[in-house]
């Protein structure tokens, strides 16, 4: 037996000379930045002298808008050829620093870094991370969902709107989103599919489900922007209470009208296998455990009684102990769930970090007064300018992760939007001053939910698609996400139309 194997000149041309472009562009940055070491250490940075050339303050002279397309042009190239955020936007700020500045400007990098590093609310997230990893493991969201299955069964469109209740659930307990969109996928998808649900409803629930982790407390991002927009945590939490639950509420109504109107779209559990009432109280017990863990962080932190990281170790403490109930405890699952948190919590800090140097020296050098001159300059309107910032919001979040977006762009829209006055849309009350950049980050919250819904860059899609059967297209993932998409865009709107939805559960408890 003999093989004809062809091979294509063309090809292995293409191989070799990007092999030896990425070797000569090795050595040639391993030559520069030799260059410029001898430079630093031997040679007196105040004078003329140099080594060859001298990069350091080559670029003192560009203004502040061409150094914008250098430095945003720069990231996306880096961000294309698939490069790590966190290290992309640290090595390119240093670069930058060198190159407008000098070494001596380098020490704005210790300068950025240090005061995150001593701020107590960044504890919480990597307990927050914990928390939501021993519950992962204590097989919560598996029991949850069994639980309000057989509550909401017997309704057309119930499998749908329990995915949604449980997700909703799991929010309130977790405050990430990756686990409970691909553990809903693992289980609630085959039970849907096998009851002849409409895939578009199957699909859009667990992902628009899952995406409540972003905005229902405790969310991370929260806490992220909070420490970046010097913005109370526990009052951002308040806020961000009731528009999670009309978001809920609305793609609960989406599904039970859709499938009362269509009952063929979710049809309900048969007869034969629903329980008694008794039998679903019983069943309930199994979530008392979890649910007072959760009304107890969330309930210390919304009194003021602890801080968020107080409440946080609360809650990491109370999931080992409903793990133990549970039976689900093991030091194989403590260890597993040590290294999830120290991954996650790992890439979070040293995205905060290098994004916290590349814009610290972007605003440092003007860019911060350029972008607002830019947008303020259009004549838009206050709204208009807010709906501007949302759509780039989404934009986006089509490209970069939420942590990226956060650092990235927030910095920059927080004193765009604090020099604007919102007098209020149709007659519903203004914005007051001191509630704005509250207001704001609850909009931006559900303007990252729907960033990981978007077509077709979505975080939520590819966390979906990974847990599908392999006839669903992709096709189909994105078009189930445009309806649920256009509800959080309705919910965003109603944010901005009525901003007490916000601002009135804060103000009530914090005076």
């Amino acid at each position: 037996m003999t093989t004809n194997t062809t091979t294509v000149p063309g090809s292995n041309l293409i191989g070799k000379l990007s092999t030896w472009l990425m070797i000569i562009a090795t050595v040639a940055l391993a030559f520069v930045i030799c260059v410029e070491m001898i430079n630093i250490l031997f040679y007196d940075p105040w004078s003329d002298e140099k080594f060859l050339f001298k990069l350091s303050g080559s670029l003192s002279d560009v203004k502040v808008g061409p150094l914008t397309y250098l430095m945003f042009g720069s990231l996306a190239v880096a961000l294309m050829m698939g490069l790590p955020l966190a290290f992309v936007t640290g090595g390119l700020g240093v670069m930058f620093i060198y190159l407008v500045g000098d070494a001596m400007m380098l020490n704005l990098v210790p300068g950025r870094i240090f005061p995150m590093m001593t701020n107590s609310d960044l504890a919480a997230i990597p307990l927050f991370i914990f928390m939501a990893s021993m519950l992962e493991r204590a097989g919560l969201i598996e029991e949850m969902f069994s639980v309000v299955y057989k509550w909401m069964g017997g309704l057309s469109g119930g499998l749908a709107t329990a995915t949604i209740l449980a997700s909703t659930l799991l929010a309130a307990m977790v405050g990430v989103i990756g686990a409970a969109v691909v553990t809903m996928g693992i289980i609630a998808l085959p039970a849907m599919l096998k009851r002849g649900y409409d895939q578009k409803i199957a699909l859009g629930s667990i992902m628009a489900g899952g995406t409540l982790g972003i905005l229902i407390p405790p969310s991370i991002l929260a806490i992220l922007y909070a420490v970046v927009a010097q913005q109370s945590v526990g009052e951002l939490y308040l806020g961000s209470v009731i528009p999670g639950l009309m978001l809920s509420s609305l793609y609960i109504a989406y599904v039970l009208i859709r499938s009362w109107i269509n009952p063929k779209l979710g049809p309900p559990v048969p007869v034969d296998e629903r329980i008694s009432l008794k039998e679903k109280l019983l069943l309930t017990k199994n979530l008392i455990a979890p649910l007072i863990l959760v009304f107890l962080v969330l309930g210390l932190l919304f009194g003021g009684i602890a801080t968020p990281v107080e409440a946080a170790g609360i809650g990491s403490f109370g999931a080992i102990v409903v793990a133990i109930m549970h039976g689900k405890f093991s030091i194989g699952g403590l260890r597993e769930a040590s290294v999830t948190t120290t991954k996650a919590s790992a890439m979070v800090l040293w995205i905060m970090f290098g994004a916290s140097v590349f814009v610290g020296f972007y605003i440092l050098q003007g860019g911060q007064q350029f972008v607002t001159d830019a947008i303020l300059g259009t004549g838009m309107s206050p709204y208009g300018i807010l709906f501007l910032l949302m759509f780039l919001l989404v934009v986006l979040g089509m490209f970069l992760d939420w942590v990226g977006i956060l650092l990235l762009a927030v910095p920059i829209f927080i004193p765009i939007v604090k020099a604007l006055e919102f007098q209020g849309l149709f007659g519903f009350p203004p914005v007051a001053g001191e509630d704005v950049v509250l207001w704001f980050g609850v909009l931006y919250l559900v303007n990252m939910q729907m960033s990981f819904l978007s077509p077709p860059f979505g975080y939520a899609l590819f966390y979906l698609r990974g847990v599908c059967p392999p006839e669903i297209s992709m096709a189909t993932i994105f078009k189930s996400s445009l309806v649920f998409l256009a509800i959080q865009a309705l919910g965003l709107f109603l944010c901005i139309m009525i901003p007490g939805l916000v601002t009135w559960l804060p103000g009530l408890v914090y005076g």
